[in-house]
């Protein structure tokens, strides 16, 4: 029967949660641009009228070409398109290519531009391959995995962005966000265990910890949410929607410390949780101790995985700021630079600390669960 509630209510209660999630989602978007006289639709370059290719190689001016609609109202239609010679828009087209088309309405009139190569399928191949990759080499675990992965998207997609959207303030949708997604994915990899519940209050007190430091760190360096390089659209999104945009930084935070913190309290909880199996007579003291112990061998790496994640994030800023020979004290007292240091440094605090933190739990779970059976072995003897 215990078996059964265990199964049954926690499908019970993810059910009740993803409907929730369907009828939470439903944000009725204020339109802030007149977008009805454009349309994007897939389409394919059926011939190439006039090519920009130039005798050195290189590629100067725009493409005109023949593009065939493959969705859309005009789908089967094939009509003239111009393809920009630019690194952010158009494509360099081939016949036979598909492409994603730009079409702009002004009363009878019509003009369509190829806007990109179209990758969708490639981008889902890339998914579906990590997808793969992840059950091949990891089984049963590697599954799991997947099902966290998707989890994970599932309440930023669902909950975070609506939640903004609606005007919660970001760090509290954050924090939600952060605690909901580590109890339900570290339930699927670890099921009803105290391994489960150490890594589960390990990670979100690590990742409200490394929120903290960065609003502390921010308020003392004199950094706020409104020193982020797109506040201007922010703000102008801001004035016609609930968005909170000065502390959409903290609440970024927040979610990129999620992966590490939640690697690293996983971790020590499960190498907690498996030195108890093999010797149940350690104590609290022992099991802290070895928590302790793994996790020193593990805060050094993680908390560099960070430090790098958050630097390769702002790489081509850094390496123009490199060839433009900037001077070190316009360097490290720009916006830009002080926030990546603040959130490198905050999350890497949330790893630090997650390692007492965890190891505590975990010796605190493991050790407490073992009281309770040797408990009911004296009442037993006793009998």
């Amino acid at each position: 029967m215990t078996k059964i509630l265990k199964m049954v209510l926690p499908a019970m209660l993810l059910a009740g949660l993803f409907v929730f999630l369907f009828f939470w989602n439903k944000v009725e978007i204020v339109p802030l641009i007149q977008n009805n006289t454009q349309q994007f639709e897939k389409a394919v370059v059926t011939k190439i009228l006039q090519d920009n290719l130039q005798e050195n190689g290189s590629r100067i001016g725009n493409q005109k070409v023949m593009v065939k609609f493959l969705t859309g109202p005009d789908k089967g239609k094939e009509v003239k398109a111009v393809s920009t010679n630019g690194s952010l828009y158009g494509a360099t087209c081939k016949k036979g290519m598909k492409v994603i088309t730009l079409t702009n309405k002004a009363g009878e009139v019509e003009i369509t531009s190829v806007y990109s190569f179209d990758r969708t399928w490639i981008v889902a191949g890339f998914v579906l391959f990590l997808f793969a990759l992840l059950i091949l080499v990891g089984g049963k675990n590697g599954f799991k995995a997947v099902l966290g992965l998707a989890v994970t998207f599932i309440f930023i997609a669902f909950f975070l962005f609506p939640a903004i959207y609606r005007g919660i303030n970001p760090v509290l949708a954050a924090v939600i966000t952060v605690s909901l997604s580590t109890i339900i994915t570290i339930y699927i990899l670890g099921g009803y265990t105290a391994k489960s519940a150490g890594a589960i209050l390990g990670t979100v007190s690590g990742v409200i910890i490394a929120g903290l430091c960065a609003t502390i760190f921010s308020k003392i360096a004199h950094i706020t949410g409104y020193n982020v390089s797109n506040i201007e659209a922010l703000i102008f999104v801001s004035k016609y929607t609930q968005i909170q945009c000065g502390d959409l930084l903290f609440a970024g935070i927040l979610i990129s410390s999620l992966g590490a913190v939640m690697d690293v309290a996983f971790s020590i909880s499960s190498a907690v949780t498996e030195i108890h199996k093999v010797d149940n007579s350690l104590g609290l003291k022992e099991l802290f101790k070895h928590g302790m112990n793994i996790g020193r061998d593990m805060m050094g790496t993680m908390a560099n995985t960070l430090i790098l994640a958050f630097t390769g994030g702002t790489l081509s800023e850094l390496v123009l700021d490199y060839a433009y020979d900037i001077p070190f004290l316009q360097l490290i007292n720009s916006y830009a630079i002080g926030i990546e240091i603040i959130k490198g440094i905050a999350g890497s605090v949330g790893i630090i600390l997650t390692v007492p933190l965890v190891a505590f739990f975990a010796a605190f779970l493991c050790g407490k669960k073992d009281g309770v059976k040797k408990q009911k072995k004296s009442d037993k003897e006793k009998l």
